[in-house]
C-alpha cells in the first residue's frame, strides 16, 4: 500500500472533485492524505465531510485523511502529487465569454478553450497558474502535477514556463470518448459485443480538444478502414457513443452530440478527430458548423448555455450538502477517468500508456518544440515519456499548427501583459473569421470590460 499526499488545488470543486474522490476510494494500493485548498473554504470543508462519508462506505477499499488548508503552501507541503482543477472567476464571467460574442454573430458551443471565450478565459487563468507554478517550485518541486483545468494547453504551458523542471501533464477525457466511438464501430461493423475502450489501441496527436487519430485497431482489425461503411449508415441521423446512453440520446442532452462533425471531418481529411463535436467546431471556420443556431441543429450538437451550467452547479451544491451531512447515500462508483491509474504507474505499480498534454520534445515532429501537444505517453516509475506519434495528414497539420500557434501567441501576450499581442491571437481565432479588425477589437474590448474585476490586477486596461 502506497501512502502518499495529494494537494488538491480547487478542492472545493462541485463536480470533478467527487469523481476524483470516488476513484481514489476505489483504488487499491493507495492511501494517505488529500489536502483540499480552495479560495471558497466552505466548499472545501463540504468536500472534506463528503470524504469522511466516502471513507465510511463499505465499498471503499482505500481510506484517505481529508484536510482543508487556508494557505496553498500548507496544502503543497510534502505533496507527492498536485491536482489542479479550478474555475477561473465565476459563471458570470463565463457568460460573457460565451454569450457576448453572439452579439457579433459568433456562436460557441463550449467557450473554454478556443475562440473568443477561450482567449478571455486564458487571460484570467494564466496569472493564477503563474502563482501555482511558483509555489510548487518553492514548496514541493519534486511533486507530480496533474492539470485538469481548461484551457488545458495554456495552463500546462504556464506551469512549464514558470518552472521548467516541473513534472507536470494535462489530463483530458475527450480521446476516451473517441475510443468509445470506435468501440461502437467495431460492434456495428464486426458484429462483436461492444469492446471496452481500453481494447481499442490508437495513435493520437494534436493539441487539447483538437486531437486526431491516425491509427485505430481492435484485435488486429483496422477500424479506420471500417469507418466509411459506418458513416454511410449513420451520417444523417448521428450516433452517440457515450456509455449509459442510447445512440440517439444526444438529441436532448446539451453535453452530448451525434458525431456528425467527426464523421464529416473524417470523410474530408482521412483522420478521425478525437474530441467531442462541441469542442472540435470551435477550432474551425465559423461558417462550417457554427454559422447560426439552425446550422448547429443540422450538425447534431448543442450550444451549451451558461444558464444551464449555473442550474447544474446549483443542483450539485444542493446534492453536496445532502451528501456532506449524511442526508443522501454516497454513490461510490468508479469513473472511466485515468488519473488514479497514471498515479499508480508513476509510483511503480506497472506501466500504463495514455494520452496526455506535455511540451513537444519531438513527439510531434511537425510542431514547434515546446508547444504543448497531446499524444500518447508511457507512464512508469517516476517517469512520463511521450511517444512519437504518426504524422498527421498535411491538411490536418495545417489546422493543428494554426490552433497551436494561436495558443503560443496568446500565452506570450499574457506573459508580457501585452494586450495587442493577445488581440492578435483573438482576431486569428477561426471563429472570428467573419469579423473585420475593427469589429474584433470592439468585441475584445467589450469582453474585457465585462470581466474586468478579474483582469484589472494583472493588465493595464
Amino acid at each position: 500500500m502506497k501512502n502518499i499526499k495529494i494537494a488538491y488545488i480547487g478542492g472545493g470543486s462541485k463536480m470533478w472533485a467527487r469523481v476524483f474522490m470516488y476513484d481514489l476510494a476505489l483504488c487499491e494500493g493507495l492511501c494517505g492524505e488529500i489536502a483540499l485548498y480552495d479560495i471558497d473554504l466552505p466548499a472545501a470543508e463540504r468536500n472534506r465531510l463528503i470524504g469522511e462519508r466516502i471513507n465510511a462506505d463499505d465499498r471503499a477499499v482505500s481510506k484517505w485523511k481529508y484536510t482543508v488548508c487556508e494557505k496553498l503552501s500548507d496544502a503543497l507541503e510534502g505533496a507527492d502529487f498536485v491536482a489542479c482543477s479550478i474555475l477561473p472567476a465565476t459563471f458570470d464571467e463565463m457568460a460573457v465569454d460565451v454569450h457576448l460574442p453572439e452579439k457579433y454573430g459568433i456562436y460557441q458551443s463550449v467557450g473554454d478553450t478556443a475562440g473568443p471565450g477561450g482567449v478571455l478565459r486564458a487571460m484570467r487563468t494564466v496569472p493564477i497558474y503563474e502563482y501555482f507554478a511558483s509555489e510548487i517550485k518553492r514548496v514541493c518541486p519534486k511533486a507530480w502535477v496533474i492539470n485538469f483545468t481548461n484551457p488545458m494547453s495554456i495552463c500546462t504551458k504556464t506551469l512549464y514556463d514558470v518552472f521548467p523542471n516541473i513534472k507536470a501533464f494535462g489530463c483530458c477525457h475527450e480521446v476516451f470518448h473517441a475510443q468509445e466511438f470506435l468501440s461502437c464501430v467495431a460492434h456495428e461493423q464486426l458484429g462483436v459485443p461492444r469492446p471496452d475502450r481500453h481494447e481499442i489501441t490508437i495513435d493520437a496527436s494534436g493539441i487539447n480538444h483538437f486531437t486526431w487519430i491516425t491509427e485505430a485497431r481492435y484485435k488486429g482489425a483496422d477500424l479506420l478502414k471500417l469507418l466509411p461503411a459506418f458513416i454511410e449508415k449513420y451520417y444523417d441521423k448521428g450516433y452517440g457513443e457515450q456509455l449509459g446512453h442510447a445512440p440517439d440520446d444526444f438529441a436532448d442532452d446539451p453535453f452530448l452530440y451525434g458525431n456528425k462533425v467527426k464523421m464529416d471531418l473524417f470523410l474530408r481529411y482521412g483522420a478521425l478527430a478525437a474530441a467531442g463535436d462541441r469542442h472540435l467546431v470551435e477550432f474551425l471556420n465559423s461558417n462550417w458548423y457554427l454559422k447560426d443556431r439552425r446550422t448547429v441543429e443540422e450538425w447534431l450538437f448543442h450550444l451549451t448555455t451558461v444558464d444551464f451550467r449555473k442550474r447544474q452547479q446549483a443542483e450539485k451544491v444542493e446534492e453536496s450538502e445532502l451528501l456532506a451531512h449524511g442526508l443522501k447515500p454516497v454513490n461510490l462508483v468508479r469513473s472511466d477517468e485515468e488519473a488514479t491509474n497514471l498515479m499508480l504507474a508513476i509510483l511503480g505499480c506497472g506501466d500504463v500508456v495514455s494520452n496526455v498534454n506535455m511540451p513537444n520534445r519531438g513527439q510531434m515532429p511537425d510542431m514547434p518544440q515546446g508547444m504543448v501537444v497531446e499524444t500518447n505517453c508511457v507512464f512508469s516509475e517516476n517517469s512520463v515519456k511521450p511517444v512519437v506519434a504518426n504524422r498527421l495528414p498535411t491538411a490536418v497539420t495545417n489546422l493543428v499548427y494554426r490552433a497551436g500557434m494561436n495558443v503560443e501567441t496568446c500565452y506570450h501576450g499574457i506573459k508580457t501583459r501585452d494586450l495587442d499581442e493577445i488581440f492578435a491571437s483573438f482576431i486569428n481565432q477561426p471563429l472570428c473569421s467573419n469579423l473585420t479588425v475593427d469589429e474584433g477589437k470592439a468585441l475584445f474590448d467589450e469582453m474585457i470590460e465585462g470581466t474586468k474585476p478579474y483582469l484589472k490586477d494583472y493588465y493595464k486596461l
